[in-house]
Order: C-alpha cells, then sequence, then structure tokens
C-alpha cells in the first residue's frame, strides 16, 4: 500500500466512529406543562422524575424536559402547549390542573399525552374508557371534587357544633361542582353553608376578611390548583382569623393546616413518570389504562389544633393516617 494511500485510509478509519455518533438518535424531550408556578411544585417535580427514573431516564442523561408553567393563568396554557407541539417533543406531561390537560389535547392528536387530573376523564373527552383509553392520552386520576362530602363529614365530625364556610375559585372548572357538592352535605346534616370565592391573591386576602365578620365555625377550602400554589398564604390566613379548616392536599396540614384528606400527590407525579417513561420506551398512550389511586389519606395538624384550642374527638384521631405533634 502506498504511503498516500495508507494516510487515506487512516482517516476513514479515524472518521468512522465520529459518523456513527452523530447518527446516534437524538436525546428524546418531554414537554412538560403545569397551570401553576414551579416554586410550590418542586417536591412534585423531584417525584415525577423518580417515576422516570424508576424507568431508566434520568434528566440531563438520556431525556429532556423542557417545561412550562402557566403561573395559574390558564389563558396562556393553549399557546405554552402549542409551543411544546411546535417543538415536537416525544410526549407532553400535564398537571396543575385538568386545564393544562384540555390544552394539551387541543394542541395535538397525536403527541402521547400523560395527565395527572382530578375530574372523570371520560366525560372530559380525554379517553374513551378508563381501561382502555384509545387515543393519544392516558395518566393518573385523582379524586378531588368526588371527596367534598367526605371533607364536610370529617369537619363536622370534628367540629360538630361548627356552622360551614366553602372557599372556592370561580375560574376553575369544578368550582360550581365543589360548591353544589358542600351545600349537599350541609343539607344532610341541617346546616346552611355560606360560599365565599376567589380567584387570586388579594381575593383570598378579602374572602377571610370577610369570613372573620360572618363568623363561620370551621371551613373548607375546595379543591384547586391555584389554591394549592397559594397554600402557604391560605393556612396562614385561617390561623390569623382563628378558622379551623380542611383541605385537600396533605401539604396543607404539612404546613400549618388543621386538615387534609384525599389522595398522595407525590405518589401521582411519580406514576406520570413511570407513564412517560413507559412511552418513551415504545408503549403507546391508549393501551395504558388510567391509574385511579383510590386510597385517601387523613393528616391532622395536632399542634395546629392546639392553637386553636380545639380538643378533636378521639374517634377522628383515631381513624387519621397521620398525626403532627
Amino acid at each position: 500500500m502506498r504511503r498516500r494511500e495508507f494516510i487515506i485510509f487512516l482517516g476513514g478509519a479515524t472518521a468512522w466512529p465520529l459518523g456513527a455518533r452523530a447518527q446516534q438518535p437524538a436525546m428524546p424531550v418531554i414537554g412538560f406543562l403545569n397551570g401553576q408556578s414551579p416554586d410550590t411544585f418542586a417536591h412534585l417535580v423531584a417525584s415525577f422524575r423518580r417515576g422516570l427514573q424508576d424507568m431508566g431516564f434520568v434528566e440531563g442523561r438520556n431525556v429532556a424536559v423542557e417545561y412550562r408553567w402557566a403561573e395559574g393563568r390558564y389563558d396562556r396554557l393553549p399557546e405554552l402547549a402549542a409551543d411544546l407541539v411546535r417543538r415536537q417533543v416525544a410526549v407532553i406531561v400535564t398537571s396543575g390542573g385538568d386545564n393544562s390537560t384540555l390544552a394539551a389535547k387541543a394542541a395535538t392528536a397525536t403527541i402521547p399525552i400523560v395527565f395527572t387530573g382530578g375530574s372523570d376523564p371520560v366525560k372530559l373527552g380525554l379517553v374513551a374508557s378508563l381501561a382502555r383509553p384509545g387515543g393519544n392520552a392516558t395518566g393518573v386520576n385523582i379524586f378531588t371534587t368526588e371527596l367534598t362530602e367526605k371533607r364536610i363529614g370529617l369537619l363536622n365530625d370534628a367540629i360538630p357544633t361548627a356552622l360551614f364556610a366553602v372557599l372556592t375559585n370561580p375560574n376553575f372548572p369544578n368550582a360550581m361542582a365543589n360548591a353544589q357538592h358542600a351545600e349537599a352535605a350541609g343539607r344532610r346534616m341541617g346546616k346552611d353553608v355560606a360560599i365565599f370565592t376567589a380567584i387570586n391573591e388579594s381575593e383570598i386576602d378579602s374572602a377571610f376578611a370577610s369570613m372573620s365578620q360572618s363568623r363561620p365555625g370551621a371551613l373548607l377550602v375546595a379543591s384547586d390548583p391555584f389554591f394549592n400554589s397559594r397554600r402557604e398564604q391560605i393556612v396562614a390566613l385561617a390561623a390569623r382569623h382563628a378558622i379551623p379548616a380542611i383541605y385537600e392536599w396533605r401539604e396543607f396540614a404539612e404546613a400549618g393546616g388543621l386538615m387534609s384528606y384525599g389522595t398522595n400527590l407525590v405518589e401521582a407525579y411519580r406514576l406520570e413518570g413511570v407513564y412517560a417513561g413507559r412511552i418513551l420506551k415504545g408503549e403507546k398512550p391508549m393501551d395504558l389504562p388510567v391509574v385511579q389511586l383510590s386510597k385517601f389519606d387523613l393528616v391532622i395538624n395536632l399542634k395546629t389544633a392546639k392553637a386553636l384550642g380545639l380538643t378533636l374527638p378521639p374517634g377522628v384521631l383515631a381513624i387519621a393516617d397521620q398525626v403532627i405533634e
């Protein structure tokens, strides 16, 4: 072999692995669409990443995640969803309210969608059935509105003499259903239920100011992702006005709220990560049944009860899954 041919041969041999590496598939990208803000959802995003890791995907190593946060402005969700579609992400993960999922579903009929939602996904038109979703969406169904009457019942068990108030967000799709369930529970107990509304931070302040004048004995903070993002504010106001309250998620009780009753959001987000990973590995949303989390945790903050001067009945404490002392 001549010297010139030998050099060309070596150059080709050296260049071949570089060319092969260049043809390797690009790192898949997940679009993460949430109707709220990242600060109060950090622990849930961490749980989502754990679910991905359970399936062998580590963010930054073999999968990328594009985050889109609406910061409580639901009107921004359609454009944020459209942006993820334009970027041709491999899967869209939605959370922080059903509005996120509806926006993603309206933006694409082909990109897989994995949701965490509190409404019936069949009634919303997201899936054909829970067992066989049939389209491009599947995910985790967490019961929210359906537990409103149970929460009122627990509040009544804890404080039998109390008159009830409910705080709802009119901008949330389930607001009317939340109020109706609460009023139905009140009627069965022979009690009126006062409805207060808030759609932003200042209106939350105003609602509690109004409550302090009407003096309800206890409060239900209705299920709503926006309220979850403002849980520190709401818990602080309930303490300031000495109003015992029950909430949807354990995060409220951990932040100082009296009681919470609902599904475990941390587990829901982990399962979302698992499903996203399974889809990245080739499974289809239509073949992945919607997961229904049917275990509900009652968390009681005994420190808050003492600060409010409440002595909770032993029967209520006995059924708590966690008592914070």
